[in-house]
């Protein structure tokens, strides 16, 4: 078989249906990935539950991005010390763990700490179940619109890993197993905002577009201007950071569910309201190299692999195809034909060091901007004007690093655009601390004069937990900007109620 022939093709010629499953079971499909248990392509699904191999940059053990100070499963040598500072005042600050495998999703994000878990309110919406689940469509079907704002803590006792995180129900189609289909409202709504219709998609579009219901960057509608926490893909002006950052700075509520300048939250340090890159692989990887040759998201990390001597089948493990030289022969050998699995994993890795070190700067630029804004911002006498072009810039900045940080290629799904992506950070967040000295009249030049890790240190542990306890916010300087929560315990481990 052809590398792009059709995925199940060869599911039904090893489990002998012929055709497909049975009509009961059909109807049920969005219900339960259990349906489809005693397919081969699900015994593959289920070793996304069993992946603990790393690759140099990461790989599928849950550990804190921020560390590189202690080993797995905590640590890893290749982390961002500075990631809590950077989000400060936001639930990103609270915890952000390197992603275990698809079928872990829910569990992950019920466990979480960006979710409150010590109230009644999650203060997260249920929306963030979009890209957890497979039955986002039967609870807007039941529950209409007001299901993107419900409580997020209403799902816990009615969703499990086992029959609803993310699988085969949200990218097949329930009575034809050969067909792909998009089941993402956010994904069919910006399809359409571009005059595009997914149905009219080819099979090797349709193999990215099911990847682009979740990896991609989103945000969350108003009720003033949309649908209260609904998804939405900001797509409208371009998939280019600098595009998507234009479409953040300028929006209109007839397009984009938001009037004006958005943003996620304000820093609490520089009091900059900002904007929260998610997970931009799709838009990273639309420009690229590979996307420009055809090459879809499936064809390197969804590799045919053999089922018997005549029968091949498409991966359903979704996971690095640098992680054995097995699957880098199934996903780039088919094209890269003059090359060996050990010349191109160091080819991908030194792709990938050169952007890491590019990220660490940038990552140091947008701390000292911050840094910068926040002793101008306390300057008596200081000249506001620059001062807000110089919160423009920090938060222009950290975008730009943050488009890079968040997709989880290190840059390797496009490299050439992650570098100029990381050149423009670092130059916005340095124009930002060069507008921060002059709105003070260079008074706070000698304060600044530091290395980074003098100026700021890196805030290792903050949690919710943390945050109830004065001891805790008094220990860092940024974390006195902190409001200090109510103390409490906790309401919610995971699908468990504790009190």
């Amino acid at each position: 078989m052809g590398k792009r022939t059709a995925i199940l093709t060869a599911l039904l010629l090893v489990s002998g249906t012929g055709v497909a499953l049975a009509a009961a079971e059909a109807e049920q499909l969005g219900k339960s990935n259990l349906r489809f248990k005693n397919l081969p392509q699900y015994q593959l699904y289920l070793k996304n539950s069993d992946d603990t191999k790393m690759t140099e940059f990461g790989g599928s053990v849950p550990h804190d991005k921020h560390d590189a100070v202690h080993p797995l499963p905590q640590g890893y040598k290749h982390a961002q010390p500075y990631l809590k500072n950077l989000w400060l005042g936001y639930p990103f600050s609270y915890e952000y763990k390197r992603a275990r495998g698809h079928s872990y999703a829910l569990d992950d994000v019920f466990h979480i700490d960006r979710v409150d878990r010590y109230s009644e309110k999650a203060g997260l919406p249920a929306t963030c179940l979009n890209c957890k689940v497979v039955t986002i469509p039967d609870l807007v079907k039941e529950k209409g619109d007001a299901f993107w704002s419900s409580n997020f803590h209403d799902l816990r006792q009615t969703h499990n890993s086992k029959e609803h995180a993310i699988g085969c129900a949200n990218c097949h189609d329930p009575e034809n197993k050969m067909k792909l289909v998009i089941t993402s409202i956010p994904l069919d709504e910006a399809l359409k905002r571009q005059g595009k219709d997914w149905r009219e998609a080819s099979r090797d579009e349709m193999r990215s577009l099911v990847c682009a219901q979740c990896h991609v960057e989103y945000h969350f509608e108003t009720k003033d201007h949309g649908v209260a926490a609904k998804p939405h893909f900001p797509w409208d002006l371009g998939m280019n950071p600098d595009q998507i950052y234009d479409y953040y700075a300028n929006g209109q509520p007839k397009r984009d569910g938001f009037q004006g300048a958005f943003a996620d939250w304000t820093h609490a340090v520089s009091k900059t309201p900002m904007v929260k890159a998610q997970h931009p692989e799709y838009e990273m990887y639309s420009d690229s190299v590979h996307a420009a040759a055809g090459v879809s998201c499936a064809d390197c990390h969804m590799p045919r692999v053999k089922q018997s001597k005549n029968v091949t089948i498409s991966s359903h493990q979704w996971t690095s195809p640098l992680k054995s030289e097995e699957s880098m022969q199934a996903a780039c050998l088919g094209c890269h034909t003059d090359k060996t699995p050990d010349w191109l994993r160091k080819r991908v890795e030194f792709h990938q060091t050169s952007v890491w070190k590019q990220l660490l700067i940038a990552q140091e630029k947008s701390v000292r901007a911050h840094e910068a804004v926040r002793q101008a911002a306390e300057f008596k006498g200081v000249n506001e004007k620059s001062l807000a072009e110089a919160r423009e810039m920090l938060r222009k900045g950290q975008w730009f690093w943050d488009y890079v940080s968040a997709e989880n290629s290190v840059g390797f799904h496009n490299p050439t655009k992650a570098m100029d992506t990381l050149a423009s950070s670092q130059q916005y967040s340095d124009e930002a601390t060069q507008l921060a000295i002059r709105a003070t009249g260079y008074a706070i030049a000698p304060k600044l004069d530091l290395p980074i890790g003098q100026l700021v240190t890196p805030i290792m542990n903050h949690s919710r937990k943390l945050q109830q306890s004065q001891a805790h916010l008094d220990s860092h300087p940024w974390l006195k900007y902190l409001p200090k929560l109510p103390e409490a315990d906790l309401v919610w481990d995971g699908n468990q109620r504790l009190r």
